[in-house]
């Protein structure tokens, strides 16, 4: 089944390079290009991409607010230069990735991948950052009083870390697809938009761990 992508970038040369990158991937091909908010949404409509690769800044409407109007019915992963400080309000408005342009192609292909198989990815570059931030805001409150389970925290912990469902099922002895019920389960409970609103969930209440390894999340 072939991915169907709308590109959305007011760099006509941002958007020639993406659609080289993905156009070469057998199961994946650029269906639009869109040069501002306005146009990506209209035509995101029309069209009815899979996936929306939305530039964070754009002109009419920018990235942020792209998301807010098509997600969660369409899969957009937001892409930046490096412009990390937006992350959380991205994430929360609903995007399926935040991706740093200068990534390269591998990444590219991975985060269109990763929107289209339930899960979240960022550069890892803004990861290690967000969690430092974090970590260096000094103490998080006590956590509060949550519907979870005991290995519902596990799971969440495990996706604040970036892990892909086959690698918390790894780690927990359990399958990718039991890791996927888990997850889904708490997205409902904590009210979160996407597995990357459970992230925050987590950095915010003091349940997840910086780890120095974090990097890609799912």
């Amino acid at each position: 089944m072939t991915t169907r992508i709308l590109i959305a970038d007011d760099q006509e040369d941002i958007r020639s390079g993406f659609r080289l990158i993905l156009d070469s991937q057998p199961d994946m091909t650029v269906v639009g290009e869109a040069a501002d908010g306005e146009s990506a949404v209209a035509l995101a409509r029309e069209l009815r991409p899979d996936v929306v690769l939305a530039d964070i800044r754009m002109p009419r409407l920018d990235g942020l607010e792209v998301t807010r109007l098509l997600a969660p019915q369409t899969r957009v992963v937001v892409t930046t230069f490096d412009l990390d400080e937006y992350v959380h309000t991205a994430l929360r408005n609903g995007a399926c990735g935040f991706l740093l342009k200068r990534s390269g192609p591998a990444l590219l292909i991975e985060g269109v991948r990763a929107a289209m198989a339930g899960d979240t990815l960022i550069s890892p570059q803004i990861t290690v950052r967000l969690l430092s931030r974090l970590t260096q805001a000094g103490p998080v409150a006590r956590p509060v009083a949550h519907p979870l389970t005991e290995r519902e925290v596990d799971i969440v912990r495990l996706v604040a870390r970036g892990l892909t469902n086959a690698e918390i099922g790894a780690e927990l002895f359990i399958t990718a697809g039991t890791a996927k019920t888990h997850i889904a389960n708490v997205q409902a409970k904590l009210g979160a938009r996407n597995r990357v609103g459970i992230a925050a969930w987590a950095w915010e209440h003091g349940v997840a761990k910086a780890e120095p390894e974090a990097g890609a999340a799912s």
